[in-house]
């Protein structure tokens, strides 16, 4: 035996002690569950401390998509692709979208859950406060603007955090050689948020368990018996969209079992149901996606624009709601009526995309826009929002990571070898850090750049190593 092996092989050796963490997660989920049961005025006092947790999330949001972009956008020689990208996820996303509508659209016509509820006073007024909270299309448009260059990190919205990065990026770009001290900069930063989230993520069983308990606190059994029709029809056909339509999707497109890309990353999966919150994992599956192999410049893009137009499971959500208050208040919509309030609600889901209880505030105000009487329904659903806004978070994870790897297949930004050596295994994931040094990326236009520092070039000249 060789003793120059041996430094070799110590790396390897570490063990990664973050599965304890997960087990840790579904232990404070069962046990928040039963403390919800239990002691539901007690659990209720708990929900700032699952909202603080998440609130921990969101605040690292911003710079990983700052980051992640900006180092995307700037080694790509060719502006025209990140064009390409953009435009080719917004089309797909349209489109999912009205699968999603066309598919709760079918399911709630056939099972028609909301016959034989009654509405109370406070419901009816529920319904009506909802319906205030909604933005609308031309707020949507001006939101996207932040007030200053800064602004769009200490205020959180996704949208306005990916222009100035887009900006920042382009700007780069057109640099050249002269924005490479730039690029290396932004790369140890990036490196730096991702410890920090890896930190953070420590926090995540009290978080859970916080979380957990007072959702059940708040909700009580009777509320899940009265509405369990909506709920398991709802979760069911969530199910079935991410298996039948996303399944095949990807397997014919890229060839990719569903169910592996679902195994590697399950951890976000049980992140996101412990918390009822897409956006808990957002940073993680950047850092995901990059390290299966698709490129910076796809993840970077296609992942942050995907949370505010891709959400397959808020279309279904909506299909089913609209059809269940409609069915429970007696006045059944009829065909055209339900396309047309479906084509509003589609447009306005994306106004009301980052915002706290975003679909009771879409359902609510794109009833009241067609059909005002339904409105005083909406309280009816509010009891059990919190699980079923699972689901629906849950969907939008699912359609965000397979878009990510369709657009990534579409424009030939995904190394396949990877993708399969990570999927079987080959390649674990590092949970410390988030991030990979110095692993191969897919090619960017017409070379390729590094795991860890990206590639800055002049027109005519060879790529020089950052």
């Amino acid at each position: 035996m060789t003793t120059t092996a041996d430094p070799q092989a110590q790396p390897a050796a570490k063990r990664d002690r973050t599965h304890y963490l997960y087990i840790a997660v579904i232990g404070a989920v069962l046990l928040g569950i039963a403390v919800g049961f239990i002691w539901p005025d007690f659990a209720k006092e708990l929900k700032p401390v699952g909202t603080g947790f998440v609130n921990l999330i969101k605040m690292m949001i911003s710079p990983i998509i700052f980051c992640t972009i900006v180092l995307g956008v700037g080694s790509v020689r060719n502006a025209a692709k990140v064009g390409k990208v953009g435009g080719l996820a917004l089309a797909y996303f349209i489109a999912m979208s009205g699968v999603a509508l066309a598919i709760g659209l079918l399911v709630g016509n056939i099972l028609h859950p909301g016959s034989g509820l009654d509405i109370s006073d406070s419901e009816k007024g529920a319904g009506h406060e909802a319906a205030d909270e909604a933005k609308g299309p031309v707020d949507f448009v001006l939101g996207i603007i932040p007030k200053t260059l800064v602004s769009a990190f200490t205020q959180g919205e996704v949208l306005q955090t990916l222009l100035v990065a887009l900006l920042v990026g382009f700007a780069l770009q057109a640099m050249g050689r002269s924005g490479e001290p730039v690029l290396r900069g932004i790369e140890h930063i990036q490196k730096l948020v991702f410890r920090v989230l890896g930190m953070i993520m420590w926090a995540a069983p009290i978080g859970a368990f916080g979380a957990m308990a007072a959702v059940i606190g708040e909700t009580g059994l009777d509320a899940l018996k009265a509405l369990a029709t909506i709920m398991i029809g709802f979760y069911v056909t969530c199910a079935l969209f991410i298996v039948v339509v996303l399944g095949t999707l990807v397997r014919v497109v890229t060839g990719v079992n569903l169910f592996k890309l679902l195994k590697y990353l399950g951890r976000e999966f049980l992140l996101i149901l412990s918390t009822s919150s897409s956006e808990s994992a957002l940073p993680r599956l950047i850092a995901k996606m990059e390290h299966l192999g698709v490129s910076r410049p796809v993840v970077g893009i296609t992942v942050p624009t995907g949370y505010s137009f891709n959400l397959d499971g808020t279309m279904i959500y909506l299909t089913m709601a609209s059809l269940f208050i409609a069915d429970a208040m007696d006045q059944p919509l009829g065909i055209g009526e339900q396309i047309t309030l479906l084509l509003f609600m589609m447009i306005a889901s994306k106004g009301a995309a980052g915002v706290s209880g975003s679909g009771i505030a879409v359902l609510a105000s794109g009833l009241q826009s067609h059909k005002p009487a339904l409105v005083d329904g909406v309280g009816l659903i509010i009891g059990v929002d919190r699980f079923m806004s699972e689901a629906r978070a849950l969907t939008n994870f699912a359609g965000n990571a397979v878009a990510t790897l369709l657009i990534g297949t579409w424009t030939k930004e995904v190394d396949k070898e990877r993708v399969s050596a990570v999927l079987a295994g080959q390649l674990p994931f590092d949970e410390r850090t988030l991030v990979d040094d110095g692993h191969e990326t897919p090619a960017v236009e017409d070379g390729r750049g590094t795991g860890d520092v990206p590639q800055a070039r002049d027109d005519g000249k060879e790529p020089v190593k950052v």
